[in-house]
């Protein structure tokens, strides 16, 4: 938990610099990523919320994801995410949305995505990133380290120098 604490502070550090305020949805972390970012002292200034969409229904009703995309591609899919991420972005009006849905077990898996299969979306009014992780351990460190790379795909997109 140490990592995830400082490098929110990091985080935190990097948007309040850029101007850059963020959302967060979340489905498999359960609100773990929103309570890492709100432990840093001064998070209201760049964070201007999160929202937990477990189950399906609501992924459609608060975030705007399709039946469509639930159906064919599931809850657990780079276009479920994107559309979480831009979900998200519209539902708070900041710049950064970012959303996360996975399998952190210890059942729920399949050959085709099994336990700790983590899809991570992150979008900005130009560009948006999708990555698909597999995460090992238990439901508790799935949790932990998708929060982490989750802040660490954040920080990578934005805290590049703007000197080029």
């Amino acid at each position: 938990m140490e990592e995830l604490n400082e490098k929110s502070t990091e985080l935190g550090r990097i948007l309040k610099q850029r101007g850059l305020s963020l959302a967060t949805a979340e489905s498999c972390t359960g609100g773990l990523l929103g309570h890492m970012i709100t432990n840093v002292q001064g998070s209201s200034n760049y964070f201007l919320g999160g929202v937990v969409t477990y189950s399906n229904e609501s992924k459609e009703n608060v975030l705007g994801v399709t039946k469509e995309t639930l159906g064919q591609y599931g809850s657990v899919s780079r276009e479920c995410v994107l559309e979480m991420a831009s979900g998200v972005r519209n539902l708070f009006q900041s710049e950064l949305g970012l959303a996360i849905s996975g399998i952190a077990g210890p059942e729920g898996g399949t050959e085709e995505k099994p336990v700790g299969t983590v899809f991570i979306s992150l979008i900005d009014s130009k560009t948006s990133l999708t990555h698909q992780f597999l995460f090992d351990g238990d439901r508790i460190e799935i949790k932990k380290q998708t929060c982490l790379k989750a802040i660490k795909l954040i920080m990578e997109q934005y805290g590049k120098s703007s000197e080029a």
